[in-house]
């Protein structure tokens, strides 16, 4: 294998560690794969040669020659130069292969020794380089990588062009980039082979480049900033990394309104072209800099006379590219408008939003423009930040509102009323709002470093709180200082409680002391007149009693929602109308559901409150997941998957819904990683609620994935954790048919006729009739198993079409998938027998499910579903009482004392106590002698 050295001495990067081009690398490997060849295309700066050496090192193990070369501008005028990089060093071993004419045309090209000449060597030259590949090929694959193919030189264009077209079915793959900035990569395709695919890398999304800056070290950025810098460089990662690098050696972040620093590297790149207008024209491009949506007229407004004829030259220059069809003016990349603002003095600045302050026509925009053309404290200019802040807010622009607030606390005197400190709690609520967690944090604890007014001090712990999510572990040490600085003021103590009855739920996991705490919140809170806190609280407790099966449920959802109504708790995720979809949806009633759910999200969506569309895309697919709208449903999940991790907001639920979603219209595998993410997820944050909820998840997408052992394990330890939780409304996760199907499946008929008596219980005496009916789905199985198939049947038939009726789509065909199961037990059952099935799956869009079913036509007679023959005990175990023997059986397999207890119906307690006379009837000590038994090992 011949490989040129300095491919050999690249960096190998492996192609899990390119961000973001995952399904660029998927289309470049089935076309290598084939023996195809791939051209990859795209601006300056957005990752060609990185995905070219990840691809090459990929691929060129598996190549017996290696052929490299990488143009640069400043060589592109050397003749055959890309020619001698590519068969310099395999001459030798081709130069005897090839016809004299040919080998003394290719020699005098690649040596310089001689004047060899397309003119004059034309046809020798071309059919020498053709020639040189197929021998080099003859002894094995060839790989022929070249980068940067736009200077590439002429000559050596020329004849790899008349090489690759005439190659045919020769073992050759050319794995080539080439920058462009638009489509124009026609030219460099037609130089290629004829089944070349042509791949565009476009611009990273913001995910993508946080986790760019993660993996080089620049993680510490927040997401504000990182938002930002995507912004900023337009998605291009070679601009986002130098971004992120000055961000990191800058021994101070820009406060808001100020842009990024942009190191001279940039600038230099982006800027080349600037010294070629006249300093008029580049005064007018500062102004446009500077605006937010500039367009002729603002310039003109701004002073700018001669606006048009600058931006037309600018654009000839490819600074600009302005709308052809409309007034704006638009820079050709967002990071020549940054690297312009950067190279401006602070003089000049301010005098570009001087006469913008007086251009602009939006009061937003005036404001702004005005602060940001003021040095020090002037309480006019703030206090028309504040005022264009709450017209943002208004707007449905939390972001925007948070941005004027914090200019609006830098403009304010130290002594004035409100003061700049009340101010920054303003838009760091402003920030929560938008979903910049981050910068919402960082302002409460610089308030918290100066501010000695108790209601400041509790409103910046109120942020930290908010701030850390569904991580409240991580803020336990708050609680008390909270509770300190609010004293006995029922104003200050009602929200420090309401946030105590989260922590309830999520750290302490105890539903009972989460609506304590909810109810005293709202008492207080309407003792001290702060109807928003009362109304969240009760929203809270409502949502609790709703989970606890409470009765009184209903009665404080009716409180919730009584007038006076605060707009913005109207709409919250948790608020009451979000409570009432909470009670709507486990009350079966999805049409209703649906309709609550939608106009919530189009009103948080109006407003910009970011956290809240999470939730409620999360909700909605929720709801169409339980109507059989797979597709939809995960249509929706994935773009509230994309938000929460844009955003870094409720991550876990997102993805543990998202899991849901592609377990029922996606992908098994997707749905399995999904599911682990989520666990992960509530595990480091210490979310005991969460955790039942992506254990259930995980459990229902490894019953998809057909692997009932990993569903039984993960949907055990969902029930051990719901009985601690006192959880008792089996429609709050609806994973009790899941678990006893699983059950079946490994032959446990007997714990899951358990499973489905006792949760059979509570739905009864909640009215959960869609539970009830996926209970008897799963009973049915369990009576298949024990032979009775014809009740099997009848049970399942009854299932369906109630299921049907509720408008449970996809539990319908699941039912009818069960009956075809059955059905093809009976002599002469032929596949047709699944088409039912198969309509619903179908309709439904369940496209793991139609696997399912593909899998089961071609196998024929499924095996019938019927528990294996149960283990004998361990012989040590044989003296032992009955209970003893269970307890110690289930020891041996691994369970917790909780998780026996929750499958046997015992208390913890007594599962010690029996344990501790199993010790003493065997003679060991531990759990470790017990399961050293029963390998037949003595215990230590």
């Amino acid at each position: 294998m011949t490989v040129r050295r300095d491919f050999q001495e690249s960096g190998r990067r492996r192609p899990d560690l390119v961000i973001g081009r995952e399904e660029l690398f998927t289309a470049a490997r089935e076309q290598l794969g084939r023996g195809g060849s791939v051209l990859l295309h795209g601006p300056a700066g957005i990752g060609k040669s990185h995905v070219l050496r990840a691809l090459a090192a990929e691929y060129g193990e598996g190549a017996r020659t290696v052929l490299r070369c990488s143009a640069t501008e400043s060589e592109s005028h050397l003749p055959f130069l890309a020619l001698a990089d590519l068969l310099g060093l395999v001459l030798g071993e081709v130069a005897g292969k090839l016809p004299p004419a040919q080998r003394t045309a290719l020699e005098s090209a690649l040596t310089g020794r001689g004047e060899s000449t397309l003119q004059r060597d034309g046809l020798a030259l071309r059919l020498a380089v053709l020639s040189a590949l197929r021998a080099l090929a003859a002894d094995g694959p060839v790989l022929l990588v070249a980068d940067d193919l736009q200077w590439l030189d002429p000559a050596s264009a020329e004849l790899l062009g008349f090489a690759a077209r005439r190659l045919g079915d020769t073992p050759v793959r050319m794995l080539c980039a080439v920058r462009t900035e638009g489509q124009e990569y026609d030219r460099h395709l037609r130089a290629s082979p004829p089944d070349t695919l042509a791949l565009r890398l476009g611009p990273l999304t913001r995910a993508q480049v946080s986790g760019l800056l993660e993996q080089r070290g620049y993680g510490g950025l927040s997401r504000s900033t990182v938002r930002d810098i995507h912004r900023t460089s337009g998605g291009n990662p070679l601009f986002a990394l130098e971004l992120g690098r000055a961000l990191a050696e800058s021994p101070t972040p820009p406060r808001p309104g100020e842009p990024l620093p942009v190191p001279t590297s940039l600038r230099a790149l982006v800027l080349s072209r600037l010294q070629m207008l006249p300093p008029g024209a580049r005064h007018t491009l500062l102004v446009a800099s500077a605006g937010a949506r500039p367009t002729l007229a603002l310039l003109h407004a701004a002073g700018r006379e001669d606006a048009e004829a600058e931006t037309a030259r600018a654009a000839e220059l490819g600074l600009l590219a302005t709308e052809p069809e409309g007034p704006a003016v638009r820079f050709a990349h967002p990071l020549i408008s940054a690297a312009l603002y950067a190279e401006a003095t602070g003089q000049q600045r301010r005098a570009a939003h001087a006469a913008l302050s007086r251009a602009a026509s939006d009061p937003i925009e005036r404001a702004r423009h005005l602060a940001l053309a003021t040095t020090g404290a002037d309480p006019e200019v703030a206090a028309r930040l504040a005022e264009a802040a709450a017209l943002a807010r208004d707007r449905g622009a939390p972001s925007v509102a948070a941005s004027l607030g914090l200019l609006a606390a830098r403009h304010t005197p130290a002594h004035g009323v409100p003061g700049p400190d009340g101010r920054r709690l303003q838009a760091a609520e402003d920030a929560l709002l938008a979903g910049e967690v981050d910068l919402a944090r960082d302002i409460a604890h610089e308030v918290l470093t100066r501010a000695t007014a108790s209601a400041e001090r509790v409103g910046a712990w109120m942020v930290v709180i908010e701030a850390a999510g569904q991580a409240l572990g991580e803020v336990d040490a708050v609680f008390p200082q909270a509770l300190a600085d609010a004293g006995d003021d029922p104003r200050l103590l009602a929200p420090v409680h309401y946030q105590l009855a989260w922590r309830g739920l999520m750290v302490e996991g105890d539903f009972a002391e989460a609506r304590h705490e909810a109810a005293h919140a709202a008492e207080l809170a309407a003792r001290g007149g702060d109807r928003r806190t009362e109304l969240l609280a009760l929203a809270f407790q409502a949502q609790t009693e709703t989970l606890m099966g409470h009765p009184d449920a209903p009665l404080t959802i009716k409180r919730a929602l009584r007038e006076p109504q605060d707009p913005q708790v109207a709409c919250h995720h948790n608020g009451a109308g979000a409570a009432r979809f909470r009670w709507l949806l486990m009350g079966d009633q999805l049409t209703e559901a649906r309709t609550t759910v939608t106009a919530l999200l189009r009103e948080v969506r109006r407003r910009g409150m970011v956290e809240s569309e999470v939730h409620f895309l999360r909700f909605l697919a929720d709801t169409e997941l339980r109507s059989g709208h797979c597709g939809r449903a995960l249509d929706l999940a994935r773009e509230g998957l994309r938000l929460a991790r844009d955003c870094g907001i409720g991550e876990g639920a997102s993805a543990m819904l998202t899991s849901l979603a592609e377990a029922g219209g996606g992908d098994a595998g997707r749905a399995l990683t999904l599911a682990q993410e989520a666990v992960s997820h509530a595990e480091e944050d210490g979310d005991t609620v969460y955790l039942s909820r992506a254990l259930a998840a995980l459990g229902h997408a490894q019953l998809v994935a057909r692997d009932a052992v990993g569903a039984a394990r993960s949907l055990r330890r969902v029930r051990v954790l719901e009985v601690g939780l006192g959880v008792t409304d089996p429609a709050r996760g609806r994973w009790q048919g899941d678990l006893a199907e699983a059950l079946v499946r490994i032959g446990e008929t007997g714990e899951a006729q358990d499973v489905i008596d006792v949760t059979r219980e509570q739905a009864l005496r909640l009215d959960r009739e869609s539970v009830l009916a996926v209970l008897d789905r799963a009973e049915a199985l369990v009576r298949a198993a024990h032979g009775d198939v014809d009740a099997a049947l009848a049970q399942l038939t009854s299932v369906q079409d109630r299921l049907a009726k509720l408008g449970y789509g996809l539990e319908e065909a699941r039912a009818a998938f069960e009956l075809a199961r059955l059905r093809a037990l009976r002599p002469g059952a032929v596949p047709s027998s699944y088409e039912e099935a198969a309509r619903l799956f179908r309709r439904c869009r369940a496209l793991p499910w139609l696997r399912q079913v593909d899998a089961a036509v071609a196998a024929g007679t499924p095996e019938p579903v019927a528990p294996p023959p149960a283990p004998a005990p361990p012989a040590v175990l044989e003296g032992l009482a009955a209970m003893e023997r269970q307890v110690a059986a289930l020891v041996m397999e691994g369970a917790t004392n909780r998780e026996i207890a929750a499958r046997l119906f015992i208390s913890v307690k007594t599962v010690e106590a029996t344990l501790t006379r199993v010790y003493r009837k065997l003679g060991i000590r531990s759990r470790v002698d017990l399961v050293r038994l029963a390998a037949g090992r003595q215990p230590r």
